[in-house]
């Protein structure tokens, strides 16, 4: 069988979505205030070096860390951000063409995982496999929501206040869902997506210019502002440990100890 791990994600709790909101508004402003400071290729690189560091962190380790998972996280954002605007600025991908083909990606890769692992659920991450289709889940998702976010914001002329309110009617949608039988793995990914535009879309109108639609508040200090959040919180939830999941919160106890023998 393959190698078994304590639980390595967070239990899914209020604490888990506001953190992925604010890095996903995090990283939208920051990959965005970097590449405008520095040079782009410099910038795209130190994300992705960043990424694969926290990745390797990551994986080394044998049970969820707060502060290790959520950078992950946050790295996944900053660098999806920038390859996704690369392949939009640099090469002239259409929005709509890349967010239909982030579509395919991630339903290859639902449809993979289910087919090796028989299961979805993110209470079920405990094994090196698992772990590796969820991180590729969550980069695919990443890339999708960034894609769709700018397809609202700019291609369909929604701006980034409107296609704010849009995803965020969205994302209500799995809340609501779950009172009329709503799936809950399918509930949980369709809300994860929609984070992503949300988070992403009122981070743009809070610091862009008044003259583009935004506060103008500036992509620098509204990086820094939500850094300063996503440290407090997570530095609460490693010091109260709100977020650890247990066998007791695992669908599968029993199979969960039986793996580790």
């Amino acid at each position: 069988m393959t190698k078994s791990l304590s639980v390595k994600v967070p239990e899914i709790t209020v604490y888990f979505w506001i953190i992925k909101l604010l890095t996903t508004a995090m990283g939208e402003v920051t990959s965005d205030y970097l590449v405008y400071h520095i040079n782009p290729f410099i910038a795209i690189a130190l994300g992705g070096i960043g990424l694969v560091a926290s990745l390797i962190l990551q994986f080394s380790v044998h049970r969820y860390v707060a502060w290790i998972y959520w950078l992950v996280v946050i790295m996944v954002s900053i660098f999806g951000t920038m390859t996704a605007d690369a392949v939009h600025v640099g090469f002239g991908v259409p929005y709509f063409a890349s967010t239909a083909f982030f579509v395919v990606v991630l339903t290859l890769i639902f449809l993979t995982w289910y087919k090796v692992e028989k299961t979805l659920s993110v209470h079920s991450i405990y094994t090196r496999r698992r772990e590796a289709f969820y991180w590729a889940t969550v980069m695919a998702t990443f890339a999708l929501g960034t894609a769709a976010g700018d397809l609202t914001a700019t291609t369909m002329h929604l701006g980034y206040f409107s296609s704010g309110i849009l995803f965020a009617v969205l994302l209500a949608v799995p809340a609501l869902g779950s009172l009329w039988g709503l799936n809950k793995i399918f509930a949980f990914w369709f809300a994860y997506i929609m984070t992503r535009p949300v988070g992403a879309s009122f981070a743009d109108w809070i610091s862009v210019s008044h003259s583009s639609g935004g506060l103008g508040l500036g992509k620098g200090p509204v990086s820094l502002g939500l850094t300063i959040l996503i440290m407090v919180l997570v530095g609460y939830l490693t010091v109260t440990r709100k977020d650890v999941q247990t066998e007791s919160t695992t669908p599968y106890p029993a199979f969960h100890r039986a793996a580790r023998q």
